[in-house]
């Protein structure tokens, strides 16, 4: 694992303006914000180039409560390279209001090599060798149902929804994407995987706070190396970032929960489809709302548009019951609400273009040693999911925010599985509110 934090400096067309560290950035307009003096008199007090004094006088008061001081210091990067899979999804379910990457399963080297040793990952000595044996076998299912595939959809081009007009490129790129797409279940979560994120720094305070806090050997290495980065740029609002007892209780429990259910639901089975969706439209008797769902969505030009106050003031809860590890990666990635699983394995997901009989062995494997990571109470069970594995998945938003979701995720281009589980939601979500359906545009992700 290797983490990177990168320091952004001023394009040359803005050479004529002040520049400012991210702490004395987040100084200057704490105290722009407590004067009336202006910005430039502020800037006028201020030593560029001996800043600690203006900014321990001010960033002290983010011990006394003031912790919005420390989201004034825009965005700080940080690239982390060689993380596995669940990190990368730990990383985006903690840090809920970063804006990131992770590189797609679809650039990614897939085989052994680039899988962490075992002991990296907290996998106890005596079953490392079958965890091992377990992973090769697993990329080798997964290199091997994509060439099938990729032979499968050259011979019959039809099962491809090209657009009119594709280029011999286009067409040869979304051939490759129609087989990585379905192969992709096959692949371990402990693969390795780049990401990159910029937050605050009181953004980032509480996500390595957070990380600090995982019983996860690779969780606690990454909340290390980030705040050694972070000390660099924000060496005063990092002090915030260590593990506390609140973190520790709450991911104790969540552990906790996430055993015992995991216990008790591990199958490597196929869960039918379930989705929930529940709608609150609830609104005080003095504040009523008065616009019509159709008036809040029929202007919109584009999912991007703002939507009225009918949606962004109606509350939406979503949940699917077997939401396959390969598409929580992204799902979980939208920001807005909250998001919870227990991530577990109630089941197994393979497309249908893929005979589970022939990964019988391999997938009946893979289950014995999550069971035992399971039965040995290992918070380390998670590195021997792979990217079929079902969990439960829920999330809590407004209504304005899960249309752009279903928009999204069926629109053009989308993934297949994204577009049924969105499709599903939209379905329950119409027969609570049908006055959207007009209005709200599903796709079906086409081309592919």
């Amino acid at each position: 694992m290797k983490v990177t934090g990168l320091a952004i400096v001023p394009p040359p067309s803005a050479a004529d303006q002040p520049t400012v560290t991210p702490e004395l950035l987040a100084s200057v307009l704490a105290r722009y914000s407590r004067s009336n003096d202006g910005l430039a008199a502020i800037l006028g007090k201020v030593d560029v180039q001996n800043p600690d004094a203006s900014i321990d006088r001010i960033l002290k008061f983010v011990d006394y409560g003031h912790a919005s001081i420390g989201g004034l210091t825009g965005g700080l990067a940080v690239a982390l390279d060689d993380i596995s899979m669940w990190l990368a999804y730990r990383i985006f379910d903690i840090a809920q209001m970063a804006d990131g990457q992770e590189s797609s399963t679809r650039y990614i080297a897939m085989d052994a090599a680039n899988v962490s040793p075992a002991a990296d990952l907290g996998i106890p000595d005596d079953l490392a060798p079958r965890w091992n044996t377990m992973l090769s076998r697993a990329f080798a299912a997964y290199h091997a149902e994509f060439a099938r595939l990729d032979a499968l959809v050259a011979a019959e081009p039809g099962r491809l929804r090209l657009p009119a007009g594709a280029t011999p490129a286009v067409a040869a790129r979304l051939r490759k994407n129609y087989a990585l797409d379905r192969a992709r279940y096959l692949i371990p979560l402990a693969t390795r995987t780049n990401l990159g994120l910029v937050q605050t720094s009181r953004m980032w305070a509480d996500t390595v706070k957070q990380l600090d806090s995982l019983p996860h050997p690779e969780a606690r290495a990454a909340a290390r190396l980030i705040r050694e980065e972070l000390l660099k740029q924000s060496p005063r609002l990092m002090r915030h970032s260590v593990a506390d007892k609140s973190c520790q209780e709450q991911v104790r429990q969540e552990l906790e929960t996430s055993l015992a259910m995991g216990r008790a639901r591990l199958s490597h089975e196929a869960l039918p489809d379930k989705v929930w969706v529940h709608v609150d439209r609830a609104n005080p008797e003095w504040l009523p709302q008065l616009q019509p769902v159709a008036e809040a969505l029929r202007h919109r030009a584009n999912r991007y548009s703002r939507q009225g106050t009918a949606t962004r003031r109606m509350r939406v809860a979503f949940a699917w019951n077997n939401m396959a590890l390969a598409e929580l990666r992204d799902l979980n990635r939208h920001r807005t609400g909250n998001r919870h699983t227990p991530f577990v394995q109630a089941g197994f997901y393979l497309p249908p273009e893929i005979s589970r009989r022939d990964h019988e062995g391999l997938l009946a494997e893979q289950a014995d040693i999550t069971r035992e990571l399971l039965d040995r109470g290992s918070p380390a069970y998670v590195y021997s999911l792979l990217l079929g594995a079902q969990t439960p998945f829920e999330h809590s938003t407004h209504a304005d925010k899960f249309i752009y979701e279903a928009e999204l995720r069926t629109g053009m281009g989308a993934h297949f599985r994204y577009a049924e589980h969105l499709s599903a939601a939209l379905r329950e979500f119409f027969k609570q509110v049908p006055e959207a359906k007009k209005w709200v545009v599903e796709g079906t992700a086409e081309p592919e």
